[in-house]
């Protein structure tokens, strides 16, 4: 497989920069089998069974965009300087690894403030990044970094407009729970508590796992032969509960659906025995054509880059030729594609 096999010409007109309102007004593109059906996501509800379990991914996205001033010295003494600071991930210590803009002069022991409430130390900066420590921890942390910070917008809408207050409920799941995303589960963007209500009046269960999405899924594949390609890693949980959830549905004849590949990634993480088991810790799963999915009957997803190791993924779960059909329709019938786009329903 080569790299170029998951390449396409999108317009750029068709890249969302805010979502559809009300949520569920976003499209559906739904393929089953080779019928490819255009509807909206409020008539998930019609192709859902009693039975079916969605599999909901309740991180929530912390505002990881800091502005912040930094004292630097100089030819006239000590100056403040401005720098723009990009949480990426949590590490096991309490410390975060971040991007910063400018990084050049940046150096260890620094510290960095961003509010009268919160400031961090630069502790090392290591191959383009920068790990730092903050003052504050625990709930006093959320509370001060929601005051400074901002939505992390993907690349491709920051590089068409910068955050704005509208960002932080449009990029944010209504079942969000868990803080630890720097990026949204995009797919989960498209649900209000209406269509919950009506799934759940039509028998279809709901059950929750957890993956803190990192800034690694906008990372470009970058090698041509993409078996060779490097996964990041990201945090998850699968609970018990959970895992006897999905088992149960499966042995009662119930389709399994992931709402996004993050809960994708995670539940085959979890399930590579053949049956779910409680999982809990970095997942590094790579997915593309040729995987052998164990737990996964159909998935709901929004439209990806081209060359990503996400529509690889969707590659891998309706094959390639069903792919690039699926993404032909779409771009043809005027699809709104990424984090704040359309959505589509991918049944095997």
């Amino acid at each position: 497989m080569k790299l170029s096999d998951f390449d396409f010409d999108l317009p750029e007109s068709l890249i969302a920069t805010r979502p559809a309102r009300p949520r569920t007004s976003a499209r559906l593109l739904v393929a089953d089998g080779d019928a490819i059906l255009d509807l909206h996501v409020r008539d998930l509800v019609d192709q859902l069974r009693p039975g079916d379990r969605l599999v909901l991914n309740d991180t929530r996205v912390i505002p990881a965009r800091l502005s912040g001033l930094r004292p630097r010295a100089s030819g006239q003494g000590e100056v403040v300087a401005k720098i723009e600071v990009t949480l990426l991930e949590p590490r096991p210590n309490g410390a975060w690894a971040a991007l910063a803009k400018p990084l050049r002069k940046v150096k260890a022991g620094e510290i960095i403030t961003f509010s009268p409430r919160l400031s961090c130390r630069v502790e090392q900066i290591l191959d383009g990044q920068m790990e730092i420590s903050f003052d504050l921890s625990g709930e006093a942390f959320d509370t001060a970094l929601a005051e400074a910070g901002e939505m992390p917008l993907p690349p491709y809408i920051a590089a068409l407009r910068p955050p704005d207050a509208q960002d932080r409920e449009d990029y944010q799941t209504v079942w969000a729970k868990n803080s630890g995303a720097v990026a949204a589960p995009t797919a989960s963007l498209h649900f209000d508590q209406s269509l919950l209500a009506a799934l759940r009046a039509k028998g279809v269960t709901f059950t929750h796992v957890t993956l803190h999405v990192g800034a690694g899924t906008f990372l470009p594949v970058k090698v041509e032969d993409v078996t060779t390609h490097k996964m990041h890693a990201e945090w998850g949980e699968v609970t018990e509960a959970a895992a006897a959830e999905i088992n149960a549905t499966k042995a009662a004849g119930g389709r399994v659906i992931p709402v996004g590949t993050t809960a994708l990634r995670l539940i085959e993480t979890a399930a590579r025995t053949g049956r779910v088991k409680a999982w809990r810790g970095p997942t590094d799963i790579f997915i593309y054509p040729g995987f052998k999915f164990q737990v996964t009957d159909a998935l709901m997803t929004n439209f990806h880059l081209p060359k990503s190791t996400l529509l690889m993924l969707v590659a891998a779960f309706i094959g390639p030729a069903r792919m690039r059909a699926v993404y032909s329709h779409a771009i043809a019938h005027g699809y709104r594609f990424f984090s704040y786009g359309d959505s589509s329903l991918l049944i095997r």
